[in-house]
């Protein structure tokens, strides 16, 4: 009953600040894309239900880099305390082990790390696919509503478009001038008597088709040649991902595969670097997805130590030490993609570093013998960054 008791004491401890970290490293990434999503809306019309679905869609990236990092925070906040007031000497000296403590702590980075392998692996990527999906239909929305009879819209860079009359009915527009400026060298100016918008969704493009016009522009850039080409169908592809998100590519990312279609992908593959691109992107997922443990191995120790330095401490170690797992990964995956070491073996190097030297630290701790590390270094970079005199 007693080691049930310790074991949901230490579960509450770490659980408190997980969740207080969680809500504010989330906060923060979510921050850092507020300024982009809120002009949708300021400067470009967009429906505030529309840019709500953008932010659900990138929770689970937002999530998949928080909870490990919030975890690490538990725990080291957690263990600071119990440290410090002294809780930690009352447990060994009633018997309890630092490795009694463990169990809780490891059961709880497990149900962090099924729940960051889930979102990492299949989250991520259906989020992904999903922003991705509604930013074309905002995109394509906003091109059909947008174009208004005797008005000149340039909401597509490089053109103008100007419809004489609508037929709402048959979402088609009358008697169109385009003025096509997105060829400095070749601008032109078209002239048709019907207009449609076509979209494609699976491509994620959207087409204006013209109907019975005429080109008009310089020939061969001499200004005293003029052509006019006639036409009875012409398309016009809108790049409507630059309009919104400030890109132009069209094709999938890697981080919209799932894992089979990444194994499926790397298996077809006979470009040995796009193959290992595709090895790296799966390992890494399957890699990140172990953070939490490995930050539970590194984060109890690390957590003794820093009793006597505050929370402040608490929140550079665990930025400290998440900084160096993902700078190691980084490195791994850089490794990996130039095919210097395999991609099933470089991106574990990092986790296996951590665990070994987490069950280094947490032996030494247990026999009290703790590898003492000085928080000097790390405050006086943190006094640079901030501009402080330390």
């Amino acid at each position: 009953m007693a080691t049930r008791r310790i074991n949901l004491y230490v579960f509450r401890e770490v659980l408190t600040p997980t969740l207080l970290g969680l809500i504010i490293f989330t906060f923060i990434l979510v921050m850092g894309r507020l300024p982009g999503l809120t002009e949708l809306v300021v400067n470009k019309g967009v429906p505030l239900g529309s840019i709500l679905k953008l932010f659900s869609y990138l929770l689970p990236t937002f999530l998949s880099i928080t909870i490990p990092l919030s975890f690490l925070l538990g725990i080291l906040l957690a263990f600071g305390r119990l440290s410090a007031d002294s809780e930690f000497i009352a447990l060994k000296a009633s018997g309890i082990s630092l490795y009694s403590l463990l169990m809780p702590t490891l059961i709880f980075a497990l149900a962090c790390s099924l729940v960051t392998g889930a979102l990492t692996l299949y989250g991520e990527p259906a989020g992904k696919t999903a922003f991705r999906d509604q930013i074309f239909t905002i995109a394509s929305d906003r091109a059909s509503i947008g174009v208004e009879a005797g008005v000149f819209n340039d909401s597509f860079e490089g053109l103008v478009i100007y419809a004489e009359s609508m037929d709402d009915r048959q979402d088609q527009m009358h008697n169109l001038f385009i003025s096509d400026e997105r060829s400095a060298k070749k601008p032109a100016n078209i002239f048709a008597r019907r207009g449609r918008f076509i979209r494609n969704p699976q491509l994620k493009t959207l087409t204006l088709r013209l109907k019975q016009g005429t080109i008009h522009h310089l020939a061969n850039d001499q200004k005293n040649s003029y052509q006019t080409i006639s036409f009875t169908t012409y398309d016009i592809n809108l790049n409507i991902d630059k309009e919104l998100t400030g890109t132009s590519s069209r094709s999938h990312s890697l981080g919209e595969y799932t894992p089979r279609q990444l194994i499926e992908a790397r298996q077809k593959q006979t470009d040995t670097r796009r193959a290992n691109r595709l090895a790296v992107e799966l390992h890494k997922r399957i890699s990140t997805s172990a953070a939490p443990l490995v930050f539970a191995l590194i984060g109890i120790p690390l957590g003794l130590q820093s009793s006597r330095s505050g929370k402040g401490a608490g929140f550079a170690l665990a930025l400290g030490t998440a900084l160096c797992y993902y700078i190691l990964l980084s490195l791994a995956s850089t490794l990996a993609s130039k095919g210097t070491l395999p991609a099933a073996i470089a991106l574990y190097l990092p986790n296996l570093l951590f665990v070994c030297g987490g069950i280094f630290f947490i032996h030494r701790t247990a026999i009290e013998k703790p590898v003492r590390l000085s928080l000097s270094p790390l405050k006086r970079f943190l006094a640079r960054l901030t501009g402080g005199r330390k």
